[in-house]
């Protein structure tokens, strides 16, 4: 019999025997255990939003909540790329980042130094429905933070060389990133789908600002009237309304704001079919190929009007519950049919993106361009079966499970707090949904999920950008009664109709 005399081989054999008999056993023992069920939902009790009103017109909203040392400000204007033309695309973003770039008494640098002494983090940027300058730092260090805030609101200076060098940083991002299938997607979704522009700008409209139009897009939109200072954290009420008054209280400023018009162009008549219209975005030897099923929901409804517009309509919470089953998540249907069962991808996911005004929804995911037409097909399988089949109790329960828990991990922290009561004020909700979120979306049925699918997804629109190529053929075939737009990459234009230039 061979005697091994080496201890280290020996423990090396050992380790080795004793993880494969770990993986066998827990192979066997995964096999016969049957998953335990999910245990019952916790309500989230969301503190009182204290609510004051200075005279000049500002907001304050505080939410006190003492477990650390820790408060979230956000500063926001309710206005955002909404507010900017489409030749502008990107204003509304390109001015709020101005802002932490200098002002009257601090430089860029001494902004961030200053911050970064008090052991904070400072940021803003813009997106379609509202601008945002967000300070997070230690209780004790408020009164200095609130300073350094209220100087980058009410005193930004707009610096030429500060916004050549945004400037340049934005174009060379949107210049990487025209490259990726999936960016190029979005990008493409928010004109053709969407009768948008492109919120971070496109090449052009970046390339042709001017300080004189963001000193312009400050001076209009930027309002008292229009804003509201949100207190998340180791704060009262008391101390955040005097803090309130005390850097805020002189700002002045007209409440009047014209108003740009929100849809770009008129909205397409919609169809029964569940897609309406094929468009390729051409990008030769791209590594993989984007596959987009889009959607605009404002089809000038009756029901769809009376009940409310985007965030604020009673289609809220259906469609929150129904994009869970559909693509939220890992273990949702797109990404179980498309990843889990059949590798096709990486991951597929959807999600709504609400707005004052409308909603969006898009489908998303990446694959191969040579299975690029076998995905769009699986895509429009799934949105087929939300309509046709309910949904069982077995698998609507964990749905709706993710979504509370999610609401309840984003609420543990002061700035997913402060952001949750931004979002109030962005779509004009009342103070008390936060603490009826959990049991708005737990009430939420089956029927109601097939009859959101059922009137308003259709008439979307087939968005892929890859190699086209590669898929031509396999496309043609899947769709064969629909018409392909092709247009390439480099010749792509949103401020055209036929997206050429």
């Amino acid at each position: 019999m061979l005697k091994i005399q080496n201890s280290k081989f020996k423990f090396q054999i050992v380790t080795a025997f004793l993880a494969a008999l770990f993986i066998f056993t827990s192979s066997a023992f995964a096999q016969n255990e049957t998953p335990p069920t999910p245990g019952a939902p916790r309500a989230a009790k969301i503190p009182t939003v204290a609510q004051k009103k200075l005279p000049n017109g500002l907001t304050i909203a505080t939410v006190e909540r003492k477990n650390v040392p820790l408060v979230t400000v956000q500063f926001m204007v309710t206005n955002g790329a909404n507010m900017e033309m489409p030749e502008e695309a990107g204003l509304a973003n390109i001015t709020a980042s101005m802002l932490t770039k200098g002002t009257k008494t601090r430089t860029a640098s001494q902004i961030a130094e200053q911050i970064e002494f008090l052991g904070g983090q400072i940021s803003s940027g813009a997106g379609w429905n509202s601008s945002l300058v967000t300070v997070t730092v230690m209780s004790d260090k408020l009164d200095a933070a609130m300073a350094i805030l209220s100087d980058v609101v009410l005193n930004p200076t707009f610096k030429p060389e500060e916004i050549d060098l945004l400037k340049s940083q934005t174009l060379d991002g949107l210049a990487y990133n025209l490259r990726q299938p999936g960016f190029l997607a979005n990008y493409v979704a928010s004109k053709y789908s969407f009768d948008e522009h492109p919120a971070g700008g496109t090449p052009d409209s970046i390339t042709k600002l001017e300080r004189e139009d963001i000193a312009n897009y400050y001076e209009t939109q930027y309002k008292p009237a229009e804003s509201v200072l949100v207190f998340a954290g180791d704060i009262t009420p008391v101390r955040a309304n005097a803090l309130a008054q005390r850097f805020f209280g002189k700002w002045r400023g007209s409440s009047v704001i014209e108003k740009v018009a929100k849809m770009e162009s008129e909205p397409v008549k919609p169809v029964d079919a569940t897609v309406r219209r094929i468009l390729v975005v051409d990008l030769p030897d791209s590594g993989q190929a984007s596959v987009n099923y889009l959607k605009l929901i404002d089809e000038g409804r009756a029901d769809y009007d009376n009940n409310g517009k985007g965030k604020s309509s009673a289609i809220f919470y259906p469609g929150l519950v129904l994009n869970s089953v559909f693509g939220g998540g890992y273990s949702s249907r797109l990404n179980q049919e498309i990843r889990i069962k059949r590798g096709l991808s990486y991951g597929a996911g959807s999600s709504f993106n609400w707005r004052v005004e409308k909603t969006n929804f898009g489908a998303r995911t990446q694959t191969k361009n040579e299975s690029a037409a076998e995905v769009a097909e699986l895509v429009l399988a799934e949105i087929q079966k939300l309509k046709t089949t309910n949904v069982a109790t077995a698998e609507l329960a964990p749905r709706k499970l993710v979504l509370t828990g999610e609401f309840g991990r984003e609420l543990e922290t002061t700035g997913g707090l402060a952001q949750a009561i931004a979002a109030l004020y962005t779509y004009s909700l009342p103070l008390s949904d936060l603490n009826s979120h959990i049991q708005n979306v737990n009430s939420i049925t089956d029927s109601e999920v097939k009859s959101f699918a059922t009137e308003y997804m259709k008439s979307g629109d087939l968005v892929i950008v890859g190699d086209y190529k590669i898929f031509k053929d396999d496309l043609a075939k899947r769709f064969p009664n629909m018409k392909i737009d092709v247009v390439k990459a480099e010749e792509l234009d949103l401020s055209k109709e036929n997206l050429r230039k």
